[in-house]
């Protein structure tokens, strides 16, 4: 059983930085100063915990921008990985911008995760290119489909 919020940073930023920590700075060793940035405080953001309220996964969603939804910083800590809490984050993230009205939903897959968004109903486009040392490669999905 999980439950997940979606709220405003100053709501969530502390159960986001937990799992945000863990896996991004100390799990794939990026630098806490590239975790970080101004977006957070405009961003709607998503955190899935267990019933204990341990934070377990977090993603957020950007503002808008001409009916485009950028979903990013997605990170579900590693004993949890596998069990559908990042599809369940994407789903309400995906219905999330479908309400407020986005056509299309765009991110930034780490290389190794292309797999999993494309059974999302994601799709590549473009050149793998490097974010903070990581291939990555933008995926998109129009938002008129259903998740999966």
């Amino acid at each position: 059983m999980f439950t997940l919020l979606l709220g405003p940073w100053d709501e969530l930023s502390e159960a986001a930085r937990r799992v945000r920590t863990q896996v991004f700075i100390q799990e794939q060793g990026i630098p806490e100063s590239e975790e970080w940035d101004d977006l957070d405080a405009l961003c709607m953001h998503m955190v899935v915990s267990n019933v204990q309220g341990e934070p377990l996964a977090t993603a957020r969603l950007l503002p808008s921008q001409h009916g485009i939804a950028k979903i990013g910083r997605m990170a579900v800590l590693p004993t949890w990985r596998g069990q559908g809490i990042g599809a369940l984050m994407l789903q309400r993230l995906v219905q999330t911008a479908q309400r407020r009205g986005d056509q299309e939903a765009v991110l930034h897959a780490q290389s190794q995760a292309q797999g999993f968004y494309a059974a999302q109903g994601f799709e590549a486009r473009g050149e793998v290119f490097y974010e903070v040392g990581i291939p990555h490669i933008v995926m998109s999905r129009s938002l008129g489909l259903k998740c999966k």
